[in-house]
């Protein structure tokens, strides 16, 4: 079968899982799909970002072109979201409210512009009264939201995939190309690896959360005034609550520490909504450190063609928005995809 032909994935976290799907609705007959990846799902390492992630929906207000491509992307992942909350109950997304409170907004957030940009499409959108906000908050607003148990969002994924006839394959690839030798006939290879392979741009963002049992009905982000953020995100499914968190430009340690995790509890503690039987303590359940694929100046989208015939689909470096962006990166990269003649249009994305 040499007209067959094979297009290898890299990576599957939430991008690449996302992706993997959504092109799967494009096949042609004599086309399939390989995800390859060194983490899946049920591993766990540091540098797989996704089971980690929080992982919830907040707009981020901003004017730059970065800003409103993402907030494109987060739109359509958004009303995706809805769909699976509403019709897979097992996948580990559910719709609640999410609630902010900023002492010291930064400038995008007093732009009315750039906030609608971002929130007008968000079921019951509002800003808050004063009266309605705690001491010191000078911005507050509340949205239905979503929030992702993210390692059985993953996992649930996954299970999609393989069902529709995809393989999967771990291994850790020394080079991008070392992909179009992994199956006969690769022409295509699609990147979804994170960090890229040694892009300039790339970086990692080091995050530490806190994951405790303490249960919360809303997803809550709060600002200090000192511009210190503080956060919890309940996880579906009986996944505890995430307290975080810290955002650490190249701070490659692998090691939770103590002391910020003593911070980020008490900064939580001002707000957090204890039940009474709690004492107004966390109970907590474990540290959690992950590294956020960054890019600087956002996503690389793009076809890189080798030569040959053989050409690269970039999709990575999502940062600390992988869950916010991933559907809507997912069809972009299909879209893409069917510009340039690798895919065949079939089914409306």
């Amino acid at each position: 079968m040499s007209d067959h032909e094979t297009i290898v994935i890299i990576g599957a976290g939430v991008i690449g899982l996302s992706t993997a799907l959504c092109l799967q609705q494009h096949l042609s007959p004599t086309q399939s799909v390989i995800l390859v990846a060194r983490d899946f799902p049920s591993d766990t390492s540091v540098n797989y970002a996704s089971p980690w992630a929080g992982a919830h929906y907040r707009p981020v207000p901003g004017s730059s072109p970065q800003a409103l491509r993402e907030a494109g992307q987060a739109q359509r992942t958004y009303e995706f979201m809805k769909r699976v909350a509403a019709d897979e109950p097992g996948a580990g997304v559910s719709f609640i409210q999410g609630v902010e409170h900023l002492e010291a907004p930064p400038v995008d957030y007093l732009d009315a512009q750039s906030v609608r940009n971002v929130y007008d499409h968000l079921d019951g959108f509002r800003h808050l009264a004063s009266e309605e906000v705690p001491d010191g908050v000078k911005w507050g607003v509340q949205y239905g939201t979503y929030v992702v148990n993210s390692p059985v969002y993953c996992a649930h994924m996954l299970r999609k995939f393989v069902l529709k006839g995809g393989e999967t394959r771990q291994y850790t690839l020394a080079n991008i190309k070392e992909a179009f030798s992994l199956a006969p006939n690769v022409r295509t290879v699609v990147n979804c690896s994170g960090v890229g392979f040694d892009d300039p741009k790339s970086m990692i963002i080091r995050g530490q959360t806190c994951l405790v049992r303490n249960p919360v009905s809303a997803t809550i982000t709060r600002q200090n005034e000192d511009g210190s953020w503080s956060f919890c995100i309940p996880r579906p499914l009986d996944g505890g609550t995430v307290i975080g968190g810290t955002k650490e430009i190249d701070n490659w340690d692998p090691n939770p520490s103590l002391e910020t995790r003593a911070r980020l509890l008490a900064n939580a503690t001002k707000w957090f909504p204890f039940t009474t039987d709690s004492g107004g303590k966390f109970d907590v359940i474990r540290d959690i450190v992950g590294r956020r694929p960054a890019r600087e100046g956002g996503m690389r989208i793009e076809v890189e063609n080798l030569g040959d015939g053989k050409r690269v689909v970039h999709a990575y470096g999502a940062g600390g928005r992988g869950f916010e962006l991933s559907r809507g990166v997912a069809e972009d990269t299909a879209a893409l995809m069917l510009e340039n003649g690798i895919l065949q249009e079939k089914a409306a994305l």
